[in-house]
């Protein structure tokens, strides 16, 4: 398994979102969100998934964290429900039929579920369990270890414990009944500082 396995969709709402998370996130959050596409993407293969949809897959990793940076941020919502209306919002702009476009909210707002049945929604399950390593570490050894080296040098880590866990306790202060809340009530702090890639 290598990046070279997944290449990036080239569609207009492939390039658009990637581009906007780009312009809005720092390189440490741009780094995870494209960290989490290719962890879901070496899941799918891995589990040997078949019919997912690669482009709706991609735009909702690279966008889900969107609610996060201040321009997005929402006053009300929880930062994974902003992210997933700015999903919309972009590839409803794409052309994208309008149940497509609520699916990369659906997709966005189920990654910070505490399990996500892939019989419901592969993608979203996808997002979840790739998101789940890359912030909680969990299932840290699933992948090929070649590929994880790979995709940690392409794409490192930085200054992802600090920013997120900063952020995302801010969340949690403001919007206490939101999924951030849940998150730091578990301790999300201290598993994002021992995550085994951060060392």
């Amino acid at each position: 398994m290598r990046i070279a396995d997944f290449p990036r969709p080239e569609s207009p709402a492939a390039v658009a979102a990637y581009a906007l998370a780009a312009d809005y996130h720092s390189p440490a959050l741009l780094n995870h969100v494209t960290r989490s596409w290719l962890w879901a993407e070496g899941f799918a293969a891995l589990e040997g998934r078949r019919g997912i949809d690669h482009e709706l897959l991609f735009v909702a990793a690279v966008l889900h964290d969107l609610g996060l940076a201040p321009e997005f941020d929402n006053v009300a919502l929880p930062y994974e429900e902003a992210a997933g209306h700015v999903a919309v919002a972009l590839t409803s702009g794409a052309g994208w039929p309008a149940a497509r476009s609520r699916r990369a909210l659906d997709v966005i707002v189920r990654h910070n579920w505490p399990s996500v049945d892939p019989a419901v929604d592969e993608e979203g399950y996808l997002l979840e369990i790739a998101t789940a390593l890359d912030i909680s570490g969990a299932r840290p050894d699933a992948l090929p270890a070649s590929f994880v080296r790979e995709v940690l040098e392409a794409y490192p880590r930085l200054s992802l414990a600090q920013e997120f866990g900063d952020e995302v306790t801010e969340q949690a202060r403001r919007k206490p009944h939101s999924a951030a809340q849940r998150l730091v009530s578990g301790g999300i702090r201290e598993k994002i500082a021992g995550h085994p890639f951060e060392r």
